[in-house]
């Protein structure tokens, strides 16, 4: 299931990230690597997706989020 999918308040696992080489080297640098927590703090299934990782917030777009598998 992609990230764009979860209920804002769950807490998943990142599985894979389905990218190109930018992509995944940008979101490695803040902190989404595969088998990492995290917990979706707003997704109202329109716009971004804000989520919880290692004590930062990360907003990502609809587009990117689309592209994180979790369990």
């Amino acid at each position: 299931m992609s990230l764009d999918q979860i209920e804002t308040g769950k807490i998943v696992r990142i599985d894979h990230i389905e990218a190109g080489f930018g992509l995944k080297n940008r979101l490695a640098a803040m902190g989404l690597l595969a088998n990492q927590p995290i917990r979706v703090m707003l997704n109202d299934h329109r716009g971004q997706v804000i989520i919880a990782v290692k004590n930062s917030r990360v907003v990502l777009g609809r587009g990117m989020s689309h592209k994180i598998f979790v369990r």
